[in-house]
């Protein structure tokens, strides 16, 4: 389920995977599972750093299928094992250097920084995960949906 919110530019994404917690936390924080996944459908993920612990950073980069890099960055705000990670996320160059929007051809007002969360609840051996994206340009926002229901979709995919 995919649910925009106009009023505070959140997106909100609510995904059940028949899987328990465990794997889906493995595919957030274990950089080789998470290249396995991120990125829209037919993009790839050559590179992805992490530091995951509060207050370390991550780099990472999807490519498209035409071979343009989308470089992003961040810093890890909150790990609450198995229950919670929210983190800032900026565009980046490949040196991990935050860039405007406008430098990976992006139009509209991005602020510098938005806020990732995703939760995850348990129940009988499966979870529950949702993720929001805070501070999303509205004309952006259908499309970054997508872009993440793609990424989820191939999550599910390799949880299989």
């Amino acid at each position: 389920m995919t649910k925009i919110d106009p009023q505070d530019n959140v997106l909100t994404i609510t995904r059940d995977f028949a899987q328990p917690v465990e794997l889906l936390w493995e595919a957030w924080t274990i950089p080789a599972s998470l290249m396995l996944w991120w990125g829209p459908k037919n993009f790839t993920t050559p590179f992805c750093k992490t530091d995951f612990r509060i207050g370390g950073k991550y780099h990472f980069c999807m490519r498209s299928p035409e071979g343009k890099d989308f470089w992003t960055a961040g810093v890890y705000k909150e790990i609450i094992p198995l229950k919670r990670i929210a983190l800032t996320d900026s565009f980046a160059d490949k040196d991990g250097n935050i860039m405007p929007a406008s430098s990976h051809g992006l139009t509209g007002e991005w602020p510098e920084e938005l806020i990732v969360t995703v939760a995850f609840e348990e129940s009988n051996g499966k979870t529950k995960m949702t993720m929001t994206h805070a501070g999303l340009p509205a004309a952006w926002k259908d499309m970054t949906g997508e872009g993440w229901n793609q990424m989820f979709d191939k999550l599910e995919e390799i949880l299989r």
